[in-house]
């Protein structure tokens, strides 16, 4: 109830913040978060737009998240995620199969590749202590010019150089069914993979040894290898979950939101996922929620801007600043706690009053 009360805390003061800026620069509070929620939420079509822009977020955060939760803060989430979907992309280009076929395979090769991308960052920290935030953001680089020169090596598209060929529609999460029910949005079957992923998630770290083992590295390293739990087997384990989780955040970009992978881009979304498991406050089921609410910002920002004269750095405003007071859970853990001491000291004055009286 607390991380709640902590979450609603930092997305209310960033709605405040946002309103002031709007009405700084001169514009109306009103109209803008009014065109913002219409964004996303408008009609069938935007809200399906908005499930599929969250989907691939839903993703990592919860890799970050998963890292958090295990004591590690893992930053390559976009590298991981830019190499599962390269490896995901890979299968779906060069095999000959039915659509049943390759979705699974799909799915195995997108775990594998982002597993392997933090396989490296897990084993230097386990083996000799380097700081997991250095070398995973010098292997989102390393993803970034791998894929650079291998996407026009092996898997340029015809006629552009800068990005793959197109997957075919059956080596895709796109399902005309399902975009249909949403009025012929982008929403795909990632979204079901997300939300299973998710149960999987909260199942593992609530229900299994496997989960608590984790989660005591997290809270003290040197207590759980004295419990005589393997801490570096912990640590190589936690970073090739979290990337695997990651690597289906590629799966869903590139091969449901959209069906190739342009180079010199480095999915924002890995980045992203930060925010979400922040706000989320590393749960599975906050990273969910979290995840589509972001979704709603970032679908909502464009139209903001294209019905009003509001710049679409206001939302990007936004989002920073929920994100600042999400971050800084522990202050607003401690104002919290100071409002409920004061209310119980205040019910305890009144009802010692009321006993002389």
């Amino acid at each position: 109830m607390r991380n709640f009360i902590i979450s609603l805390s930092a997305v209310v003061f960033g709605l405040i913040g946002g309103a002031i800026l709007m009405a700084v620069t001169g514009h109306d509070p009103m109209e803008g978060y009014r065109f913002l929620f219409q964004g996303g939420l408008k009609n069938i079509s935007r809200f399906g737009d908005t499930l599929a822009t969250g989907t691939p977020l839903i993703f990592t955060g919860l890799s970050v998240a998963f890292a958090f939760r295990t004591g590690l803060f893992n930053i390559g989430a976009a590298g991981q995620m830019l190499f599962g979907g390269f490896c995901a992309s890979i299968i779906g280009l060069k095999l000959d199969a039915s659509g049943a076929v390759l979705i699974p395979l799909m799915i195995i090769a997108a775990i594998l590749g982002g597993a392997v991308w933090a396989f490296i960052p897990g084993l230097l920290k386990a083996r000799f202590n380097v700081h997991e935030v250095v070398s995973t953001i010098m292997m989102n680089w390393i993803a970034y010019w791998t894929i650079y020169y291998a996407v026009p090596a092996y898997l340029k598209a015809e006629s552009v150089e800068t990005e793959s060929r197109a997957l075919p529609d059956k080596a895709t999460l796109k399902a005309a069914w399902l975009s249909d029910m949403f009025g012929g949005s982008y929403v795909n079957m990632g979204l079901f993979l997300a939300v299973i992923v998710v149960i999987i998630i909260a199942f593992i770290i609530n229900k299994t040894t496997l989960g608590y083992e984790l989660k005591a590295v997290g809270f003290n390293r040197h207590s759980a290898e004295y419990a005589g739990i393997g801490v570096n087997r912990s640590i190589i384990l936690s970073m090739l979950i979290s990337g695997a989780l990651a690597g289906l955040a590629g799966l869903a970009q590139y091969a449901g939101n959209g069906n190739n992978i342009q180079i010199g881009v480095l999915a924002t979304q890995g980045y992203d996922g930060i925010a979400v498991a922040l706000l989320g406050a590393n749960s599975p089921i906050g990273v969910l929620v979290s995840a589509l609410f972001f979704g709603l910002l970032y679908s909502g920002r464009g139209f903001m801007n294209a019905m009003t004269d509001i710049p679409p750095e206001i939302a990007d405003s936004i989002i920073a600043i929920i994100i600042y007071f999400a971050a800084t859970s522990v202050l607003m853990n401690r104002v919290i706690t100071w409002f409920l001491g004061r209310r119980r000291a205040n019910a305890g004055s009144a009802v010692s009053g009321k006993g002389k009286v």
